[in-house]
C-alpha cells in the first residue's frame, strides 16, 4: 500500500450551531446526506456530530487536493458510523471518480468532538 494523502481539518461547533439556527434544513442540506442527517438528529448534541462530519469532508478533500468545490462536493462523500463505532467514508459521484483517478483503496477518517471543537484527519491508500 502507498499514501495517496493526508488532510486534517477543526471546525468550531458553534460556527455550525450558527448556521443551523439560521439556514435551517437549506444548510443541512447542502453539506449532509440524509443518513448523516438521521444519525446527527438522533444524537443528544447534534451540533457536535454534524461539526466532526464537517471536519471529516474538509479533511477528505484535502487529502485528494482538491479542496471542496469543483472536483468534489459536500455531498460526495458521506461519514457514517459502523456497528463497532468507527467512522466509514462513502464517497459517490465526483468523490469517487477522483478516487479511481488516484487508484485510492482506502479513505479512511478519524473524528474527535468537544463542546467547543470537532476536528478529523484524512487517510487516502492506495494499492
Amino acid at each position: 500500500m502507498s499514501l495517496v494523502g493526508i488532510g486534517i481539518d477543526v471546525v468550531e461547533v458553534s460556527r455550525i450551531r450558527s448556521s443551523m439556527d439560521e439556514f435551517g434544513v437549506k444548510f443541512l442540506a447542502r453539506i449532509f446526506t440524509e443518513r448523516e442527517r438521521d444519525y446527527c438528529e438522533r444524537q443528544k448534541m447534534p451540533e457536535m456530530h454534524y461539526a466532526a462530519r464537517f471536519a471529516a469532508k474538509e479533511a477528505i478533500s484535502k487529502a485528494f487536493g482538491t479542496g471542496i468545490g469543483k472536483d468534489v462536493s459536500w455531498l460526495d462523500m458521506e461519514i457514517l458510523k459502523k456497528s463497532s463505532g468507527e467512522p466509514e467514508v462513502r464517497l459517490r459521484g465526483a468523490a469517487e471518480l477522483k478516487a479511481k483517478e488516484v487508484s485510492a483503496s482506502q479513505v479512511l477518517v478519524s473524528l474527535t468532538h468537544s463542546k467547543d471543537y470537532a476536528a478529523a484527519n484524512a487517510v487516502i491508500m492506495s494499492d
